[in-house]
C-alpha cells in the first residue's frame, strides 16, 4: 500500500460505519463465526443494544442485516435501513454514538482500496464528470426541496446563535455572510455554486448589489430565475472552471464539498482570478477533521457522488500563495440542528411526497438527513466560513460582525 501513497490512518477515519465491517483476528476464529455476534459486539462497544429499550438502540427486523453490515459496512447499513431491515427511535443518536466510539476506527477492505486507487488515478470531479452530483441529488425535484427547506430555499447550514426557527436561522446565516463580505450598494458579487439563488436574492434585496451565479443544476437555475425575476441577478449554467471576469466580492456556499481534492487548488485559483485586487471572498463549506481522498460508500452511491469534504490542511495548501486567511469561523454543531429541522419538514410532508416517491426513497432520505445530523453532533464534521483577501489588502473587520 505504501507504493500508492496511501495513509491508512487518515483514510480509514473517514468511513464512520464501514468497519462495523470485517472482524479483527482476536474476535473470532475461522471455523466458527457469526455475523450476528460480531455486529452485536461492535454495537455494544458503542453503547448500543440490539433490540434494547433506549432511543439509540436499534430494532432488527430481518437477520440479513448482520451479514449486510459485516460484509459491506456503511453501504450495507444504509441499504438495509432503506429496505426496512432495522429501525431505531433516534437515528441521529445511534449514528452519533457510532462516531464517538472505537467502532469508528476502520478496518480496510478490498472495496475501500479499489475506491481509493480509483480516486488517486482519476480526477473524479473533472469538468465532464462534475454534473453527476447535480443529476443525482440537486435535480431530483424542486417540489421535495420546497417541502423540506425554509421558504427562502436555503440548502446549506443555518446559523442558530440568536434564532428560534429554521427560517430565522437561515436569514441570520445569509446576513452573516453579507456582513463578512461588507457588501455595499453597486457592488458586483459572484456566487460559485449558487443553488436556488437564495443568497443572491437576499444580497440584492437588502444590500443593493448585483449578482452572477454559476451552477450545474438546471432545476435549481430554473427555480432561481423565476424566484429572482426583476432583480439584478444572472444565472449561468456552467462549471466554475469556466467563470470569466472580475467581481468586487466572491462567495461560495456549500460548493467546495463537490470540487474534489484534486481540484481544490484550481477552485481557489478561480476565486483568486475572479476577485478584484481589493476584494475578498467568503467560503462556506463542510469540513472534515482529517484528510481523505474517498468518501463514504453509501453517501457516494446515493447522495453526493464523488463528493469530498476538505480538511484544514487541504484548504491551507489550496490557498497558500494566493490569499491571506483573514478569519476561520466554525459553527459545525448548527448543522446538526439544521438537518433535524429539515427531517421534521420532510416527515411532515411525507404523506404528500409519498405519492411521488417510494417508501424506500423516503427511508433513504431520512437516513441521509439523520445520519449527517449524528455526524455533526459527534463533531466528526465541521462547518467553516473562511474569509480570504488578496495579499497586501487592508484587513477587513470580518471578526467584528
Amino acid at each position: 500500500m505504501k507504493a500508492f501513497g496511501i495513509n491508512k490512518k487518515a483514510e480509514s477515519s473517514f468511513h464512520p460505519l464501514s468497519p462495523l465491517v470485517m472482524p479483527r483476528t482476536n474476535e473470532t476464529n475461522t471455523s466458527f463465526f457469526s455475523f450476528e455476534s460480531l455486529i452485536r459486539k461492535r454495537l455494544l462497544n458503542a453503547g448500543i443494544n440490539v433490540n434494547g429499550n433506549e432511543l439509540h438502540d436499534i430494532q432488527v427486523h430481518n437477520p440479513e442485516f448482520y451479514k449486510r453490515v459485516a460484509l459491506y459496512g456503511s453501504l450495507g447499513l444504509g441499504e438495509s435501513y432503506m429496505e426496512g431491515f432495522w429501525t431505531v427511535p433516534r437515528l441521529d443518536l445511534f449514528i452519533e454514538l457510532i462516531f464517538k466510539s472505537d467502532v469508528s476506527q476502520r478496518r480496510w477492505t478490498p472495496f475501500h482500496l479499489i475506491k481509493l486507487l480509483n480516486a488517486k488515478t482519476f480526477n473524479l470531479q473533472s469538468v465532464s464528470r462534475a454534473k453527476k452530483v447535480c443529476e443525482v441529488h440537486y435535480d431530483i425535484d424542486n417540489f421535495l426541496y420546497q417541502k423540506m427547506l425554509d421558504r427562502h430555499m436555503v440548502y446549506t447550514c443555518a446559523y442558530w446563535k440568536n434564532s428560534e426557527t429554521l427560517e430565522e436561522a437561515q436569514i441570520a446565516k445569509l446576513d452573516l455572510i453579507c456582513r463578512k463580505l461588507q457588501l455595499k450598494p453597486g457592488m458586483r458579487v459572484l456566487d460559485i455554486g449558487c443553488g436556488f439563488g437564495s443568497f443572491m436574492k437576499y444580497a440584492a434585496e437588502y444590500y443593493g448589489v448585483s449578482c452572477v451565479g454559476y451552477s450545474l443544476s438546471q432545476e435549481q437555475i430554473n427555480y432561481g430565475k423565476e424566484n429572482c425575476a426583476g432583480l439584478p441577478i444572472e444565472f449561468v449554467f456552467a462549471d466554475y472552471r469556466e467563470i470569466k471576469g472580475q467581481f468586487d466580492r466572491v462567495v461560495s456556499i456549500g460548493m467546495m464539498e463537490a470540487v474534489g481534492y484534486k481540484n481544490f487548488r484550481k477552485y481557489m485559483e478561480v476565486i483568486h482570478s475572479s476577485l478584484t485586487e481589493d476584494g475578498y471572498a467568503v467560503i462556506h463549506t463542510v469540513g472534515h477533521n482529517i484528510t481523505t481522498q474517498i468518501t463514504d460508500p453509501w453517501v457516494d452511491k446515493y447522495i453526493f457522488p464523488n463528493g469530498i469534504l476538505p480538511s484544514i490542511s487541504q484548504i491551507g495548501s489550496a490557498i497558500e500563495g494566493l490569499f491571506v486567511m483573514e478569519d476561520w469561523h466554525n459553527f459545525g454543531p448548527d448543522y446538526a440542528r439544521t438537518l433535524t429541522e429539515w427531517n421534521k419538514n420532510f416527515q411532515s410532508a411525507w404523506p404528500e411526497l409519498s405519492s411521488k416517491y417510494s417508501e424506500k426513497f423516503g427511508r433513504m432520505w431520512e437516513f441521509y438527513l439523520l445520519s449527517f445530523a449524528g455526524g455533526f453532533a459527534a463533531r466528526n464534521w465541521q462547518l467553516w466560513q473562511i474569509v480570504l483577501t488578496k495579499k497586501g489588502r487592508r484587513q477587513p473587520l470580518c471578526r467584528e460582525v
